[in-house]
């Protein structure tokens, strides 16, 4: 998978978590970890590490003027936060959505350095 296609596949997941937050805090269940979360989550990771390795190597190669290494390392560990915060109904709702509105700027400016690149990682 092309460093575009899983940065366009991690902004999805980003839109993903609030309207999942949102229905676990109506719902007011706690989730089964092994059964949803868990699975969920890994293979979410998993991607966010492919990811910041892949961003890494863009930056260090393309040199975009607006995202820097120290943000990919930001918005991976966020990332990594709150798609499992997501699934708990007891996770603040600003500090949860302020780090969700911060991933999907950085999401947003790396696909538009990308797409204005002549680069390959699209």
């Amino acid at each position: 998978m092309k460093l575009f296609e899983m940065t366009s596949e991690l902004l999805d997941e980003c839109g993903k978590c609030r309207p999942r937050h949102a229905r676990m805090r109506e719902e007011e269940r706690e989730p089964d970890f092994f059964g949803e979360v868990k699975p969920y989550a890994d293979r979410v990771h998993q991607l966010i590490n492919e990811w910041k390795e892949m961003s890494s190597e863009w930056i260090r190669k393309e040199r975009p003027k607006h995202v820097r290494e120290a943000q990919i390392e930001n918005a991976a560990d966020m990332m990594t936060q709150f798609v499992v915060q997501s699934f708990y109904p007891k996770t603040g709702k600003k500090r949860f959505y302020d780090s969700i509105q911060s991933a999907e700027y950085l999401l947003k400016t790396m696909m538009a350095a990308m797409e204005e690149g002549t680069d390959d990682a699209q």
